[in-house]
């Protein structure tokens, strides 16, 4: 993948990201109870008063190791020879496991724009804790896969 490629898709991922997270606000918002501030939009998160409470270093780390489990193991179920008959059952196991053990730890991204869609109306409505500790976890979903990109 070209830098130029790279741009492009994650510039892609991002444009359909906020108006995804923006239909998934819109939905919530039809339930008499539901509130951005309260109820957030499934964004990540990581210290005090987020699930697991774990630091800002454990959950870096956490999200940087998964994504590249995560991203090793695309790449090599559609790389060229593997049986890709397989390829979406090894894909979707990996991702249901990495979940299975970090959804207490951030709440699992594994890709940035997972991330920026719902903190980026989180933090326009002002949810605590919501939109100001997803910047970490775009910073390392950036560097991983940029990271994981073949040479």
């Amino acid at each position: 993948m070209s830098v130029g490629d790279f741009f492009g898709y994650a510039v892609a991922q991002i444009a359909g990201a906020i108006p995804g997270a923006l239909v998934l606000m819109l939905i919530a918002q039809g339930k008499a109870d539901y509130s951005v501030a309260v109820n957030g939009l499934g964004q990540n998160g990581f210290g005090a008063g987020y699930p697991g409470e774990y630091n800002l270093t454990a959950a870096l780390l956490f999200e940087f190791v998964a994504t590249f489990l995560f991203v090793t193991v695309i790449l090599g179920a559609t790389a060229a020879g593997a049986p890709g008959a397989m390829a979406g059952l090894a894909i979707g196991l990996t991702l249901a496991a990495i979940h299975l053990v970090g959804i207490n730890v951030t709440g699992v991204s594994v890709n940035p724009a997972r991330s920026i869609g719902p903190a980026v109306f989180s933090a326009v409505r002002h949810c605590p804790a919501c939109g100001c500790s997803s910047w970490p976890r775009w910073q390392a979903a950036s560097w991983r896969g940029w990271c994981m990109q073949p040479v």
